[in-house]
């Protein structure tokens, strides 16, 4: 289909739209014959569309769609269910749209080959999901695959396929000035470095500062070799005894993190918050459990999954062009692991 033919086609579904007094959305969702759309409005939608020569797209319904989870994706869904939550959102839309989601874990580039071959030959495949990959190879062979693809979790740097994140850089952002806002300076970052999306992160956290006057030193960077609370104890408690406790507050980009950096803490004889606040970003639900229990941004898991899998839906009805970056919109939840800042004398004293 011609650009100018789809230009036309998306402003007659915002006439339509007009004429019958509902969202865009909506519209969508009765033409392509989707549940939860009363009769009446179903009815009205389609008349309207018959009127203005509107061109019915076909159903959706009944298609497959290819889920690629990559390796990370996998180990993730084991250890703290962030993916639990992404799958849980897109198999209930998936259930609600009458799309059958067809699963393929990744491990490797030769994979990578087979499922983008299966992709590319099986017309049975009406579009792929691809959740947690920034590996450059799989990103370009989607990108080539003349089938709608959509990156969960992960975006493509050059935008040659449309891709449904958290806004990682402004979530970060938001739970960095909660510190600042709490009298906090010196803000400690611990992250597991290596994708795209923790980048966004870490750039948040250096947004709050800079905004707020303050200095994103190098040395209030913590790297960990991996999501493990363990690590993250293991590495705040060698950090602080072999250069002191020279920061006020920590932010993880992972509430696991957090969990760790404070039982590291406490194993060394210092309060969370009384003496260190500590701050994450996911929102799982053990965060709620913890002692005390941790102040963090929440992250929609559940509506990734199914914003994506609308997304997807919809460019494969020819409705959602060009490609888009779309950002879902975090918030902060407020516990027990953040207090005001105490003197920094009071708190770098030692025990």
């Amino acid at each position: 289909m011609a650009a100018e033919e789809k230009k036309g086609r998306r402003t007659r579904l915002d006439d339509i739209a007009a004429r019958c007094g509902v969202s865009i959305s909506t519209v969508s969702r009765a033409l392509a014959g989707e549940k939860g759309v009363r009769p009446e409005i179903r009815k009205l939608v389609l008349e309207t569309a018959s009127a203005v020569s509107y061109a019915l797209p076909a159903s959706v319904a009944g298609k497959k769609v290819m889920l690629v989870a990559s390796g990370a994706a996998m180990i993730d869904y084991v250890r703290n269910q962030f993916t639990v939550y992404v799958l849980e959102g897109l198999n209930a839309r998936a259930a609600a749209l009458g799309i059958e989601l067809a699963m393929r874990p990744v491990a490797d580039k030769g994979d990578e080959a087979r499922v983008v071959a299966e992709m590319r030959d099986d017309p049975s495949f009406g579009g792929m999901l691809i959740l947690t990959v920034d590996e450059e190879e799989m990103l370009a062979a989607a990108a080539d695959l003349g089938k709608p693809v959509v990156l969960v979790n992960s975006d493509d740097p050059y935008m040659r396929l449309s891709s449904v994140t958290p806004c990682n850089r402004s979530a970060a952002f938001i739970a960095a000035e909660r510190l600042i806002k709490a009298g906090h300076e010196r803000i400690l970052f611990m992250l597991r470095p290596g994708r795209r999306t923790i980048e966004r992160r870490l750039e948040g956290w250096r947004d709050a500062l800079q905004h707020h006057g303050l200095t994103a030193d190098a040395d209030l960077v913590l790297e960990v070799d991996d999501w493990l609370p363990e690590l993250g104890a293991e590495a705040i408690t060698r950090l602080v005894r072999e250069k002191g406790l020279s920061f006020t507050a920590i932010l993880t980009a992972g509430d696991s993190l957090a969990n760790g950096a404070v039982r590291g803490l406490q194993a060394m004889g210092y309060a969370v918050p009384q003496d260190i606040s500590v701050m994450g970003i996911d929102d799982l639900p053990q965060s709620a459990f913890l002692n005390p229990p941790l102040s963090t941004v929440h992250i929609p898991m559940r509506e990734l999954g199914a914003t994506a899998l609308d997304l997807l839906r919809d460019m494969m009805l020819g409705l959602a062009t060009p490609r888009r970056r779309v950002e879902l919109a975090c918030h902060l939840v407020e516990r027990g692991s953040v207090a005001a800042v105490r003197h920094v004398s009071a708190v770098t004293e030692g025990r």
